[in-house]
């Protein structure tokens, strides 16, 4: 081994430093581009709806139009529009706000807004998201151990919780992916993806009893939003079916997560008029797969037999999924 090996290593350490400050910038560069574009929207729309006989309702009219005109363009259905009107007239005449918006994702200004009781605790998130460059999941441990509150009536300052930072993490987030229109770069998603698209095919050449909603499908439950792979609609059973994926080990939360989308869809997706949804989980592994469904506990005997007959047969799912799951998994 050379002798000159080690230190020109780390004399070429210097460009990786170079290369990571280079993609630091660019991120910024491009959340304080989404961000701007959000707060300009969001006055527009401010704007418009003061100007509107009928108010908030010519949100509907924007989103369709948008629907319309740009079809591949995501998140500028009336929920997000509407948090974009809420984002601008929260924070337009706050001057203390102005230095800290860009510096923030969009997932956190979110979180912030729905999470926040005050005016003084929005500053106080916003100021240590900034500071720290929380990602949603750091930003989110801060909030739900209410550390304001605890920051407040403490007489000893309290420090927050040490986490290691990634700037590509803190703001690299699903908003930022959608506005760039970049495709998904981690091999697990590459995976889930390649599954996702031959399922959804799958499905619907079982029976024309099923109609695609969407892929991805965004629910909001307080605030949040929360993503379903696949939701279908069942005519035969006239409900939702929203359809899950999950790579590796069945876990007994898969169960908690889905149901907890049932009852979301169920409140504020499913007609007055339609039956409860049913959840299908799929967990695809290098050795196994597993397939189960989620049904509504309030369900009669009468129902449930109902349900079973016009789903996917168990059996015939957990064949297609092993063999989906051998191919993309093999390739991974």
């Amino acid at each position: 081994m050379s002798k000159d090996l080690i230190p020109q290593a780390e004399q070429f350490d210097e460009i990786i430093s170079i290369i990571d400050n280079a993609r630091s910038r660019a991120l910024k560069a491009v959340n304080a581009e989404l961000i701007q574009m959000y707060w300009e929207i969001g006055k527009y729309l401010s704007k418009l709806c003061a100007e509107a006989e009928y108010g908030d309702k010519v949100i509907d009219d924007v989103a369709s139009f948008i629907a319309k005109s740009n079809p591949g363009i995501k998140g500028f259905n009336r929920r997000g529009l509407y948090r974009m009107k809420q984002f601008y007239e929260t924070y337009k005449d706050d001057d203390f706000v102005s230095p800290l918006v860009t510096q923030i994702s969009w997932t956190n200004h979110l979180l912030i807004m729905s999470g926040s009781k005050s005016t003084e605790e929005r500053h106080f998130y916003m100021s240590l998201c900034a500071r720290e460059k929380y990602s949603k999941r750091e930003l989110e441990r801060q909030m739900d151990s209410a550390y304001y509150e605890r920051y407040m009536l403490s007489s000893q300052k309290l420090m927050p919780e040490s986490v290691p930072q990634d700037i590509r993490k803190s703001i690299l987030d699903t908003y930022v992916l959608e506005f760039l229109d970049l495709p998904e770069m981690s091999s697990e998603k590459n995976i889930r993806k390649a599954i996702i698209n031959n399922l959804k095919q799958f499905i619907l050449e079982f029976g024309k009893d099923f109609t695609f909603i969407g892929e991805e499908y965004r629910i909001q439950v307080g605030g949040e939003d929360f993503y379903i792979d696949l939701l279908f609609y069942n005519r035969a059973l006239s409900c939702l079916v929203p359809v899950e994926l999950k790579i590796g080990k069945f876990k007994p939360e898969h169960i908690g997560q889905i149901n907890f989308y049932l009852e979301a869809l169920d409140r504020d997706v499913k007609k007055p008029e339609e039956n409860p949804s049913v959840g299908v989980i799929l967990c695809a592994g290098k050795n196994d797969t597993i397939v189960e469904y989620a049904l509504s506990r309030t369900m009669s005997p009468t129902m449930v037999s109902d349900y079973t007959l016009c789903l996917p047969d168990k059996e015939l799912l957990q064949s297609k999924l092993r063999e989906l799951a051998d191919i993309a998994l093999g390739n991974s």
